[in-house]
């Protein structure tokens, strides 16, 4: 029979959102003792018990609503009398830690799987995202790192997958070059709107892909919509130096928009 830690251990490597739920203090009357574990998904109880009865429903519904997006915390105490709080006969109080994992986890698609992709791809690996590779080479595919962030996707033809890619995701488009980026960035400029959209390349390809977004008869604000160069103006050109700069860019831009939500989540209504 599975343990708390085997279901748990399983959820996190499918990178399911989850919040572990424990008991960590009773006193008096109570359904569950000290120690007592749940996991909670999207969907309900997934494992385990605190208690049961009302206790359990009200826990739930916390575990789901943190799920939900609708508090800002990723873990928190949460203390009831269980007759005044939760409704039931027993004269205890029970305190609840809410841990919750997979929540909110940052997202980044790279188109190509290239040496600079491949050393992008590494590093990103290590931070607390999930990395997709979109590239029609299983060669290069086979050669990025194993870990259970990363999605191989081999296709033949890259810009389908755009419709695919959720819209929070962060998108990097360095495929084998400007024949192959052109139609991916021109998909995405012509249907979807991304938090962040990059191309590898110089000033020369730059202006050279804006001219292509203008040719295509997208707006002029289209030409302004993705980076390129991209990264931050530091390193050589040696691959991993460029994936440094790029992931620099990368989190500046996630924190600046994550500011932005926190200030907006806490402005007077």
């Amino acid at each position: 029979m599975p343990t708390f830690f085997d279901a748990l251990n399983e959820l996190m490597a499918a990178e399911v959102p989850l919040v572990a739920v424990t008991v960590v203090d009773t006193v008096g009357s109570v359904p569950q003792d000290r120690g007592a574990k749940m996991i909670v998904t999207a969907e309900g109880l997934r494992f385990g018990t605190v208690g049961g009865g009302k206790v359990e429903t009200k826990a739930i519904a916390e575990a789901q609503a943190m799920l939900a997006g609708t508090e800002g915390e990723t873990t928190k105490f949460t203390q009831w009398n269980l007759q005044k709080d939760v409704g039931m006969t027993c004269g205890g109080a029970v305190k609840l830690y809410f841990e919750s994992h997979n929540v909110g986890r940052w997202r980044l698609f790279v188109f190509g799987a290239g040496h600079v992709a491949n050393a992008l791809v590494n590093v990103l690996v290590h931070l607390d995202c999930h990395v997709t590779c979109v590239d029609p080479r299983a060669e290069w595919l086979e050669k990025l790192p194993d870990s259970p962030k990363l999605t191989r996707v081999r296709s033949d033809d890259m810009p389908s997958i755009v419709k695919s890619i959720p819209d929070d995701a962060f998108v990097v488009l360095m495929t084998m070059g400007h024949t192959t980026d052109k139609p991916i960035l021109v998909e995405i400029l012509r249907t979807r709107t991304f938090p962040y959209l990059g191309v590898i390349g110089s000033d020369a390809k730059a202006a050279v892909l804006r001219r292509d977004v203008g040719e295509a008869g997208l707006p002029e604000e289209a030409k302004r919509a993705f980076f390129c160069p991209i990264g931050l103006d530091l390193g050589s050109n040696h691959p991993y130096e460029i994936a440094v700069s790029v992931v620099a860019q990368l989190v500046r831009i996630r924190d600046e928009r994550r500011s932005v939500s926190i200030g907006r989540d806490s402005s007077p209504q």
